[in-house]
């Protein structure tokens, strides 16, 4: 008829009678007259940092705790943090709890979560707990990167590099990161006609970078898949309107003529373009052969041209020494002279001088 119960100094005694809970027991020994055995008590430890039983809520109301518990009663739209002995315990969301505070030193903090961001110098030890995965999604934005942040849909900010947090459950929060460094599209495989009805097949390469991330993202769905559109429409309008020969001799300057009629459409997209380039031009085969030959056939007329001129050249220099030599006899006779010398260094020469007359029959005889 009579029941014994001790409870120690680390503990407490949750009495219930039919059921229902009646009071706490605290440290010492009890004795209870249940002939009928409708008592029960169950012992919890107060050196665990949360009292867990499914009474909780009456237990609490009763307030036979107060001064051993912390309660921490949260509504829909907060969240709790809480700190054990100075180490952090855990993120909680709506719900009621009760920590022990006989062994333990406990700190929590209750916020509202409709404000969306958990901005706080401790971030990183939060969202390294097991308990923030369920109720933060986290935001990671690189160097060299910016994320814009939209609430339910809409625009709300631009995220510049670091982390962030966002509360679960009472928004949609979405993000899109957008890398602010020089990029490179490839317009490559661009089948093409030019003004005089050739067609060739070209590849250009277009350098770009993003300076408004909000146009960028929000003008159209895809930056870098719009810059490729608008750079297929300016290679057939420019390349559409010029003729071969025109286009293959000053290609720097169709090339310059490309890049600003794309950098004007790009701005509507919120990006800047670099550079652009056409890195290869590929022609049909007969084409080929047509440009060869007719290359070659050029370079044909230009060395027949060259060697005309320098038969003319000499043709020209013969003609000034003949007639400077033929009004000055002297002249002559030295350039004479100049020649035997010549031949008599190879063989064996005798000159006789005589009268004027005999000496320029020998030089005829020579």
């Amino acid at each position: 008829m009579m029941r014994y119960v001790k409870i120690r100094q680390y503990e407490r005694g949750l009495m219930y009678r039919d059921k229902e809970f009646e009071q706490v027991l605290r440290p010492g020994r009890h004795w209870m007259f249940d002939p009928l055995f409708r008592v029960r008590v169950e012992v919890v430890s107060v050196r665990d940092v949360w009292l867990l039983t499914q009474d909780l809520d009456v237990i609490v109301r009763s307030g036979q705790l107060a001064g051993e518990i912390e309660v921490l009663d949260l509504k829909d739209h907060q969240r709790g943090l809480v700190w054990v002995d100075g180490r952090f315990e855990g993120v909680y969301d709506a719900g009621l709890y009760a920590l022990w505070t006989v062994f333990h030193e406990v700190k929590v903090e209750i916020l509202d979560a409709r404000e969306g961001r958990l901005a706080r110098a401790d971030l990183p030890v939060i969202l390294a707990h097991n308990t923030a995965e369920r109720l933060l999604d986290e935001v990671q934005v690189e160097q060299n990167q910016v994320a814009l942040l939209k609430v339910d849909g809409r625009q709300a900010e631009i995220l510049r590099p670091g982390r962030y947090a966002y509360w679960r459950g009472l928004a949609r929060f979405e993000t899109r990161t957008v890398d602010l460094r020089e990029q490179v599209l490839d317009v490559s495989g661009q089948e093409l006609m030019t003004a005089d009805k050739v067609t060739l097949r070209l590849n250009a390469v277009v350098a770009f970078r993003v300076v408004d991330a909000v146009q960028a993202l929000t003008q159209v769905e895809d930056y870098a898949q719009a810059l490729y559109r608008e750079s297929q429409l300016a290679l057939r309008t420019v390349i559409g309107a010029a003729e071969l020969d025109a286009f293959l001799s000053d290609k720097e300057r169709v090339a310059d003529e490309l890049a600003g009629l794309i950098r004007r459409r790009a701005q509507a997209f919120g990006l800047e373009i670099v550079s652009f380039g056409i890195r290869d031009v590929i022609l049909p085969g007969d084409m080929k052969a047509i440009l060869n030959r007719v290359t070659e056939a050029k370079k044909a007329a230009e060395a027949d041209l060259i060697t005309r001129r320098e038969e003319t050249a000499a043709m020209r220099s013969q003609a000034n020494t003949a007639r400077i030599f033929e009004s000055n006899p002297a002249l002559m006779r030295l350039r004479e002279l100049e020649v035997l010398e010549k031949v008599a260094d190879k063989a064996n020469l005798n000159v006789v001088l005589g009268e004027k007359g005999l000496a320029d029959r020998i030089m005829k005889l020579l």
